[in-house]
């Protein structure tokens, strides 16, 4: 130990090397390890292939309307056209959380319907296009969950087409970030997930203006989609796509207090992270 200029003993560089290892070191590690400073029960953050940070990716969780991102696919890949008419029916007339307010009866072209599902989350809308393709809500979930099978999501299992607390209705972060590279490949749901805003019209001229409800959508540079959701039982739930200079980065957060902060700072540090490993060296 050395004398201070105060006379008090300074510590030794060795000693000042020890306690930066013993106290510093495993926090900054710590914070390196769990980069979600708001909490989130499940996360998946992937770039290019590759991992950069999880946490319990493949618990099975409530999903809430991130579900709606397979209900979309199940829809595009039956065939039925985007201009075809679909039907209001009495059940999705009464759907609850989020919705249009839809009547029953009323008729709107699948593809408004297909709009509403995946930007405002519009549960009456996302049931009528179910009901549409498979004759009931139930039948749809069994062609869900034969999709899912056929992906290989082996923690995901649907009970309704919307996203709805059920107890056996549940998927992974892993999952979904699967779920979500698959149904980017449609370019329908590409387009969807990254629009501002639509106005949807029913055949007998009743329009509705849907905004996204993806707060990065139009805010965060480079956002590409793709959904949000929340239930009472899920939690806050958002997955987050965007790209920048060539680099595509995938966030999946489940039960994420905080996510549009916490998402936005995360999304930030993954492409600082992609363009220091893809600098140049020398």
């Amino acid at each position: 130990m050395r004398q201070g200029p105060l006379g008090r003993r300074q510590p030794s560089c060795l000693w000042l090397a020890l306690w930066y290892v013993a106290m510093v070191a495993p926090a900054f590690s710590a914070e390196k390890d769990q980069p979600f400073p708001g909490g989130a029960t499940a996360y998946l953050v992937e770039s290019e292939g590759r991992t950069l940070w999880s946490r319990q990716a493949d618990r099975a969780l409530p999903p809430a309307s991130l579900t709606k991102i397979m209900t979309a696919l199940v829809f595009l890949e039956s065939g039925a056209p985007l201009d075809g008419v679909v039907t209001v029916s009495t059940n999705a007339a009464r759907a609850t959380g989020t919705r249009l307010r839809l009547r029953r009866g009323e008729q709107m072209r699948a593809g408004d319907m297909l709009a509403a599902t995946l930007l405002e989350s519009a549960n009456d809308a996302c049931l009528a296009l179910a009901e549409h393709v498979g004759g009931s809500k139930e039948r749809f979930a069994e062609s869900m969950n034969v999709r899912a099978r056929e992906l290989g999501l082996t923690r995901t299992h649907f009970t309704n087409p919307c996203g709805h607390d059920e107890p056996t209705h549940l998927s992974s972060a892993r999952d979904l970030a699967e779920l979500t590279k698959v149904a980017m490949r449609q370019p329908e749901i590409a387009r969807l997930v990254r629009t501002v805003d639509w106005r949807a019209t029913t055949l007998a001229g009743r329009s509705f203006n849907l905004e996204n409800k993806n707060e990065l959508i139009g805010r965060y540079q480079g956002s590409i989609g793709v959904k949000s959701g929340f239930t009472p039982g899920a939690g806050k739930c958002l997955i987050a796509l965007a790209e920048r200079d060539g680099v595509t980065v995938l966030l999946v957060a489940l039960n994420a207090k905080n996510r549009w902060w916490d998402a936005t700072a995360l999304l930030d540090r993954a492409f600082a992270r992609m363009r220091f490993a893809t600098r140049p060296a020398g």
